[in-house]
């Protein structure tokens, strides 16, 4: 019996969850859409492509629990090199193409890969230092219609063109090997739980997208992040294990994400709470000239969303909006229906996969209703790659693990972020959490975006100081500025308040929405 016989007789498909599956049994569906191009790949052609190249990368003698890097834009070259190296046992990095060439190179060489996977246009762009992103011996430039020589690149597509299509046996789950975002520093490697299991075996997420969210066949998934971050990618792929269609962006804009919608019958979308912000700054009219109903899960996460924001997106969308809080490093899983978040309003739900313990700075954990540091007790132990004195850091004398954020959690077991610790303002010995101010000023008419930071006072240890990108650059000064600090104080306890204003043409966001705020931070190092 051949593998795709396999994969299509009914215990297989009880048994087995992978694209080779759809492929069978729907050749023609589309596993993915390419919106800034209209490209598309069907299942069957997912199946093709991913086949062929699993078998270059094992033709080059790499072997399961081999490393690969891919620095791509948001295209369908993405599923084919993520869909081999699943298929393969490998372990796949995905590098943020934003980063300049000696930032990806040191991911691409700390990583280990043993291929490197890119676009033309990229290779192109790093110019001299591409050598600094050519460390692997095995190197791919996709885009390749001339199959022209780019500084040791070989073409994506011709390799695939010689490939065997047979897939190869046995076949075996590979892993993600993300790196952390670099907001607080240099990216740190996130060694995944891996352990070789049968292909189709699945991940855990892909059973919380289905039992939790309703992932199925009929799935519409539009993806309006970089497939560079964990979740993007990973759920993306979920989608497609499961047998739903990936609708991707090339990046988020609001009007063009409402039209999608309607375009495609979208089911369901994550999100991030920038995006909310924006889709709520438009104008009522824009608002309500697409169909949006075809929407079943609107999940949303990375960041902490501010109360109002939610409130009103779910005025407008209904009570289909769905929060989780989790990190790259798959420590802990926290979810939040609708109706639990209104009855628990800025709550991110609470714990499915391990348990949740808020400690205080000796280490002791705290009673419900206190601040401290959010850790994680479960199954899994984190690890940073190469750098033990990292992964001893994000865990406690017992074992338990943290990525430094901090919350609290009330009787019910509902948890609540408060900040990032590294956020922290302390001034006169009070902790200030930046995140609630903010949350704030960014539903003022006249800021599009603001970062809360803490900087030197003599006086007081620190002194608060908002940062914000307006929505009118000429409206920008010293009148703006009493206007929002005044809006402040109508809200929240003086000493919460920023005491000083700067105005920024924009904030140092990574195009995840996470906030870069090591960067402000930086820039206002000195006393003030």
């Amino acid at each position: 019996m051949t593998e795709k016989e396999q994969a299509g007789s009914p215990a297989a498909e009880t048994e087995r969850l992978h694209i080779g599956v759809h492929a069978l049994a729907t050749p023609g569906k589309l596993a993915a859409v390419e919106v800034a191009t209209g490209r598309t790949r069907t299942f069957d052609e997912l199946e093709d492509c991913s086949t062929r190249f699993a078998h270059v990368l094992a033709d080059s003698g790499i072997d399961p629990g081999g490393h690969v890097a891919a620095m791509l834009v948001n295209q369908l070259e993405y599923f084919d090199v993520a869909w081999a190296t699943q298929r393969s046992g490998l372990w796949l990095t995905p590098v943020n193409w934003h980063l300049t060439p000696a930032e990806a190179g040191y991911i691409v060489t700390d990583c280990e890969a043993q291929a490197l996977i890119t676009t033309r246009a990229l290779a192109t762009a790093a110019g001299p230092d591409v050598a600094r992103l050519a460390a692997p011996g095995l190197r791919f430039v996709t885009d390749d219609a001339t199959h022209t020589e780019q500084a040791g690149f070989e073409s994506f597509e011709e390799a695939l063109a010689s490939a065997s299509r047979d897939a190869r046996r046995p076949e075996i789950e590979g892993a993600f090997m993300f790196y952390s975002s670099g907001t607080t520093g240099r990216p740190k490697g996130i060694v995944p739980g891996w352990t070789p299991v049968p292909y189709g075996t699945g991940a855990g997420i892909d059973g919380l997208m289905r039992a939790v969210y309703g992932f199925d066949t009929d799935t519409v998934y539009l993806c309006p992040a970089p497939l560079y971050h964990s979740a993007p990618l990973a759920w993306s792929m979920g989608t497609q294990r499961l047998g739903g269609t990936v609708v991707i962006m090339d990046r988020f804009e609001p009007v063009e994400f409402l039209r999608l919608v309607e375009r495609f019958r979208v089911t369901h979308v994550q999100m991030v709470p920038t995006m909310f912000v924006r889709l709520l700054k438009l104008d009522a009219s824009e608002r309500s000239r697409f169909d949006l109903s075809s929407l079943r899960f609107v999940i949303h996460a990375a960041a902490p969303c501010p109360v109002d924001v939610k409130s009103q997106m779910l005025d407008w969308f209904g009570p289909i909006i769905y929060e989780y809080y989790a990190a790259s490093e798959g420590i802990g899983f926290n979810a939040i229906s609708p109706a639990e978040w209104r009855a628990h309003p800025g709550s991110v739900g609470r714990a499915l996969t391990a348990t949740v313990h808020i400690t205080g700075d000796d280490g002791e954990e705290l009673p419900p209703n206190a601040v401290g540091t959010i850790y994680f007790e479960g199954p899994r132990r984190l690890q940073y790659h190469n750098d033990p004195e990292k992964t001893a850091e994000a865990h406690d004398h017992r074992g338990w693990s943290t990525v430094g954020d901090l919350g609290w959690v009330d009787e019910e077991g509902y948890l609540y972020i408060s900040d990032r610790r590294t956020n922290l303002i302390i001034s006169g010995g009070v902790n200030i959490y930046p995140q609630e101010i903010e949350d704030v000023l960014v539903m003022h008419r006249a800021v599009t975006d603001v970062a809360v930071i803490g900087i030197p006072d003599l006086e007081m240890g620190q002194q608060v100081k908002a940062v914000v990108q307006p929505a009118d650059s000429g409206a920008a000064g010293t009148d703006l500025e009493a206007e929002l600090l005044a809006f402040c104080r109508q809200r929240l306890a003086g000493f919460k308040c920023p005491r000083s204003v700067d105005f920024i043409d924009e904030l140092p966001r990574l195009p995840t929405g996470k906030l870069a705020k090591r960067l402000l931070m930086k820039r206002y190092s000195t006393t003030a």
